[in-house]
């Protein structure tokens, strides 16, 4: 029986049968078992109360979140097993096998610099599709606004060490958001995530979940929705900028660029500012060069390209950069994110 793991899992109204008898195999592996009950209804106090005379159970008053239950365990496991070499999360609803949380464990136990992920296959037929449309744009949106390529960005399945536990104790999150915000945080950190291949399973199409796919989305994406507002409202201080500007020198030569130019330096003072203090939220003595050099070179790729586009093509000046600057918006999102403003 394994002494080196603690097994975490989360509980919330759980079905008592599937959770009973994943426990009884489970508990045939892995001596440690942590169960947080996290605010069941009063239903369950029972099937809780007769976990306990097997397993260490620690309990919510009140439903605060499969994050905030998660955090109370790693806390009660960096307390209370001084020596334990890896924590293991995985969900009670019976989706994991006992095979995988094994394989994860080794994986972590051999990779200890790093987040252990038990990703699953969502081409499988029998993936729900709540779950492979969550997942895919989940997955997507991941790939595009953080910069890494997960396969399986939902799965509850993970496996670390000590010191990427101590590390995850800080990561904001009450509820599902926390999973993706500890993803965040190890693209942050340099935290490597290995992901280790596990059966897909899913038990009369994923009911027992309490992943709200509108609600608990939303939730996810709004992460991501600062950089963007901050991005808009720069955007929209540059277009109206140079329009004005643009009205009242149109007559003079190389007016586009010169209007580009002077709205670039406004706006692009203020986009710092928003994205350093609330985007990133990380500024060293290089980030303001830095930055500023990609506005320069920015600057005159949207005002050549606008430039050469309204010659070519004979459309508004201004609709034109609109769609340039569109453009130009990612590219700077996945620079700023990884050279500029990279811890």
């Amino acid at each position: 029986m394994n002494k080196d793991a603690v097994i975490l899992i989360p509980s919330y109204n759980p079905e008592e049968n599937i959770m009973q008898d994943f426990l009884q195999e489970l508990g045939k592996k892995f001596k440690n078992i942590v169960i947080v009950n996290d605010g069941s209804d009063k239903i369950y106090d029972n099937f809780f109360k007769n976990l306990s005379n097997n397993y260490i159970v620690l309990r919510h008053y009140k439903n605060l979140g499969k994050g905030r239950a998660l955090k109370t365990g790693i806390n009660y496991i960096l307390n209370e097993f001084p020596n334990f070499k890896v924590i293991v999360t995985a969900d009670c609803d019976g989706q994991h096998s006992i095979k995988d949380i094994e394989s994860c464990y080794r994986s972590a136990l051999n990779n200890l610099d790093s987040l252990v992920l038990g990703t699953r296959n969502f081409n499988d037929e029998n993936v729900p599709f709540k779950s492979k449309y969550g997942n895919k744009i989940t997955r997507n949106m991941f790939k595009l606004f953080v910069g890494i390529n997960i396969t399986d960005t939902q799965t509850g399945l993970r496996a670390m060490s000590k010191d990427i536990a101590t590390k995850l104790l800080d990561v904001s999150g009450e509820r599902y958001e926390y999973e993706t915000n500890v993803l965040i945080t190890c693209k942050n950190e340099d935290i490597k995530i290995y992901e280790q291949e596990i059966a897909t399973v899913y038990i009369n199409g994923n009911e027992l979940s309490h992943f709200n796919p509108v609600k608990d989305s939303i939730m996810i994406y709004k992460l991501f929705i600062k950089y963007i507002l901050a991005s808009i409202s720069s955007f929209v201080v540059d277009i109206v900028l140079f329009t004005l500007i643009l009205t009242c020198i149109k007559n003079i030569t190389n007016a586009i660029l010169i209007s580009t130019i002077l709205a670039r330096i406004v706006s692009s003072l203020y986009n710092y500012l928003i994205n350093s203090k609330l985007v990133f939220k990380k500024i060293n003595k290089y980030s303001l060069f830095k930055y500023f050099f990609l506005v320069i070179i920015m600057m005159f790729v949207s005002g050549l390209t606008v430039d050469y586009l309204v010659e070519l093509i004979k459309w508004n000046a201004t609709l034109v950069k609109i769609i340039v600057d569109a453009i130009i918006f990612v590219i700077n999102f996945i620079v700023q994110r990884e050279f500029i403003f990279k811890k």
